[in-house]
């Protein structure tokens, strides 16, 4: 089992996660944390969150792909294209 650590909150309820455990999880400036209690306890998990910037780009390839087969798209169509993604179905 891995070591604990005691770490204190400051005034404004931030703590400061041991270097140890943040390269041992991967966790660096702007990781995504999810935090929730646990009975007595507090829970962090690390959230693999992907990149908005290549979400938004697999989007917009996928529109001007359909803007090139289809001569044109009308925002339903957009707006199927940005559906079926979301659901992994692009």
């Amino acid at each position: 089992m891995d070591e604990s650590d005691v770490v204190v909150v400051s005034s404004k309820g931030q703590v400061v996660i041991p270097q140890r455990v943040r390269e041992k999880l991967g966790i660096a400036a702007k990781s995504k944390l999810l935090v929730y209690p646990y009975d007595d306890a507090l829970v962090m998990k690390k959230l693999e969150v992907e990149d908005l910037e290549s979400q938004l780009d697999a989007v917009f390839r996928r529109v001007d792909e359909r803007s090139r087969e289809r001569g044109g798209l009308t925002e339903a169509e957009i707006n199927e294209i940005v559906q079926r993604y979301r659901h992994g179905k692009s």
